[in-house]
């Protein structure tokens, strides 16, 4: 009997966190208009994912040594 493969979901969630992100509803109608300004079809995810991660950059970039927890730069 051949080996069962992986399915997709199960290997692309198995290395993703799912998390609870309380935001304002002010915030979430800013996302989605910056969402809805790019080309194609992007989700509210994708647009936060990518703004994480560019922050995440910017950070681990820069210069200036950062506090922990600190929300500011």
């Amino acid at each position: 009997m051949a080996p069962m493969k992986a399915d997709r979901k199960d290997s692309r969630s198995s290395a993703l966190e799912r998390i609870n992100l309380r935001l304002t509803p002010e915030v979430l109608k800013a996302i989605d208009a910056e969402c809805s300004r790019r080309a194609g079809s992007v989700s509210r995810n994708t647009w936060i994912t990518e703004a994480v991660t560019e922050r995440l950059g910017r950070l681990a970039s820069s210069s200036h040594p950062q506090g922990a927890g600190g929300a500011n730069g």
